[in-house]
């Protein structure tokens, strides 16, 4: 018998609307998860009214089990415009484990002139679903621990999903704003021994011109799978890039599985990646790779009231 959390039966959550008009409890999302208490052990679901917020936020490691949700990602913004270190850049720093977030535009103007990331995840047990993430270069920090991002639309040029993250990308849009030389992923993993990379799965990429390389290893045995994946003209002949460094070439492990569109034509790939046979793409679409799904968990369908602690 496994030891589930005491979340899995529990749909019961405490309620907080951050409401710019003032009609909620908060006119401020920061205002919102300041007001979780540290230590947190219960499931906090911070519903966020329509609206441009213009806010830098940071969920901090000690408040896990916050839910932030709009009510649809095309009219929930979180915007700031901030470049130069990865760390402290982001528009939205998530450090607290067990997090979820829902139906919202988390973006970084600062536009081409750098680094700058719209949001960084540092933390375990992360669940994003129907949100959009825009940037321009290193638009996601997929930095550590499990993550699972759900029908998202993510945007960027240069390494626009970056870090050393186990994570599983399914049924998302990956749309690159690169003129030429654009790569969409950067996996930071440094030894065989860690149990990382980025698997995508149904997913589809876009963008406006071509010569945009799956991936370059950040570390040596950056690991990335995409399969069944439409691929646009977009997506490189070649596909992928050492980061000119040969010697990445045999450590790496990048691997297509049943994609398809212009950009999934496998002829002139470089010989460095391959494709997997049903048999070895099983264990990464199975969700092993982020723990299954034992993490995931429900929407809460009761709420209560947050009761504010001074």
């Amino acid at each position: 018998m496994a030891v589930s959390s005491s979340f899995s039966s529990n749909t019961d959550a405490v309620l907080i609307v951050v409401d710019q008009s003032g009609k909620g409890d908060f006119k401020s999302i920061q205002q919102a998860i300041n007001s979780v208490a540290s230590n947190n052990s219960e499931l906090i679901y911070i519903l966020i009214k329509p609206g441009v917020y213009r806010e830098k936020i940071v969920v901090p490691a000690d408040k896990p089990f916050i839910t932030l949700s709009g009510t649809e990602g095309s009219n929930t913004t979180i915007t700031w415009n901030d470049g130069g270190d990865i760390f402290n850049s982001p528009t939205m720093s998530v450090m607290a484990s067990d997090f979820v977030a829902r139906y919202l535009t988390i973006q970084n103007t600062f536009g081409m002139s750098g680094k700058a990331i719209a949001l960084r995840v540092s933390a375990d047990r992360a669940a994003f679903y129907g949100c959009r993430i825009l940037s321009y270069q290193d638009t996601l920090l997929d930095d550590y621990g499990r993550h699972y991002y759900y029908n998202c639309y993510i945007e960027g040029a240069t390494d626009f999903i970056c870090g050393n993250a186990a994570s599983f990308f399914e049924n998302c849009q990956l749309n690159s704003l690169a003129n030429n030389l654009g790569v969409i992923t950067a996996q930071h993993r440094n030894s065989p021994s860690e149990n990382t990379g980025f698997v995508f799965a149904g997913c589809k990429i876009t963008g406006l011109n071509s010569g945009t390389a799956l991936g370059r290893p950040w570390g040596p045995f950056s690991r990335v799978i995409f399969a069944n994946t439409y691929m646009s003209n977009t997506v490189s002949p070649e596909g992928w890039r050492d980061w000119d460094d040969p010697r990445n070439q045999r450590t790496v492990y990048y691997r297509e599985y049943k994609c398809y569109g212009p950009g999934a034509n496998r002829s002139k790939r470089v010989r460095w990646s391959r494709e997997l046979s049903r048999e070895e793409s099983a264990p990464f679409l199975n969700k092993s790779m982020i723990g299954g799904r034992s993490w995931l968990r429900p929407t809460p369908t009761h709420f209560r009231k947050h009761v504010h602690h001074n």
